[in-house]
């Protein structure tokens, strides 16, 4: 097998590039070499900005490959780009789009791949809608090699996934568990959300690649666990020894008083989502995640706190959120009370 892969060196590709390389795959990660510490040994890496097409084509001149994988690509016009690119010279393309595409309302907690795209409430979502509809019409009109994959809330050790955080990412949350301040939780905490190491990822991506079948089709990966956010956020807590203190507020209000967390949430995460992976266990038979949460987090926390510069605070944040739990509580306390 030999890959091409846009970028590689991200939260989900890092994985998928170290299990190729693991299979003895030809692999090269076309991007721009600032992350090196995150390419695998035996992986080759084509400095260049994907952007720069001339240049791209220059360095790519007469290669071929089995797969290209674009980890980054988020527009129709990045998309179009790619078929210019790699139409000739790759048996197979893969789209990363994402679940947060299906409709939002969800019509449905249990979604499949044929579950309907429509996001109204954020702009990404609606942008991974039309790259999808885009290459699908090149997969029909001109026989453009498409796979398209949908993750959801995938995580590996450089962050811990959670719903309600700023813009330096969740480290300000997780210090805050540790040491047992206050945290903000969406809705009642009990809806349902789904996490997936990226090595479970890695497994089913890989099982796709070079998969004639996976042409012109479309598949989610996830694993098969369900928890709700107040298990989520105890189990953060667990790998502490420390039981969290949750604030529940509305998903709503949370969103009209950060607009950040208008797609985050209500295009998201407020959702129960129950995702029906028959269609990759089907393509990929002996795909199974195998890392639960409880498990994956506590690696995550321990790679994050023995590596400094990943813990990262977050001062606007935490100002933010005392207020916002200091203004919570005080209106609970004078809401009217019925005897």
């Amino acid at each position: 097998m030999k890959a091409l892969f846009v970028g590689g060196t991200g939260i989900i590709s890092t994985a998928i590039s170290a299990l190729c390389v693991q299979r003895g795959w030809e692999l090269y990660l076309l991007n721009r070499g600032n992350r090196m510490e995150h390419v695998p040994q035996g992986a080759t890496v084509i400095k260049a900005d994907i952007n720069d097409v001339a240049d791209v084509q220059a360095k790519l001149a007469g290669m071929t490959f089995d797969v290209v994988a674009d980890f980054i690509a988020f527009t129709p016009d990045q998309c179009a780009r790619d078929v210019k690119l790699f139409g000739g010279i790759t048996r197979q393309y893969f789209f990363i789009s994402s679940a947060s595409a299906y409709q939002k309302p969800l019509s449905s907690p249990v979604i499949t791949e044929s579950t309907p795209l429509a996001n109204p409430f954020w702009q990404y979502s609606r942008d991974k809608i039309a790259c999808e509809t885009y290459l699908m019409a090149q997969y029909r009109d001109q026989g453009f090699p498409i796979t398209i994959v949908r993750p959801s809330h995938t995580y590996g050790d450089t962050s811990v996934p959670l719903a309600v955080h700023g813009k330096k990412g969740s480290f300000s949350v997780v210090e805050r568990i540790r040491t047992g301040k206050k945290v903000i939780v969406h809705g009642d905490g009990l809806s349902l959300w789904t996490l997936t190491h990226n090595s479970d990822f890695a497994k089913a991506f890989c099982g796709l690649m070079g998969n004639p079948h996976a042409i012109g089709e479309t598949y989610q990966i996830m694993s098969d666990e369900h928890l709700t956010w107040d298990q989520i956020y105890g189990s953060i807590g667990a790998a502490f020894g420390v039981t969290p203190r949750l604030v529940h507020i509305a998903s709503e209000t949370l969103a009209a008083c950060n607009e950040a967390l208008v797609g985050e949430l209500l295009g998201d995460k407020s959702h129960t989502v129950l995702f029906d992976n028959t269609k990759i266990k089907r393509a990929v038979p002996d795909f199974v995640a195998t890392t639960r949460f409880d498990q994956g987090v506590r690696q995550t926390i321990a790679y994050i706190y023995s590596h400094p510069a990943l813990q990262v605070p977050d001062p606007a944040f935490d100002q933010w959120t005392d207020a916002m739990i200091q203004k919570y509580e005080s209106l609970l306390q004078d809401m009217p009370k019925l005897s």
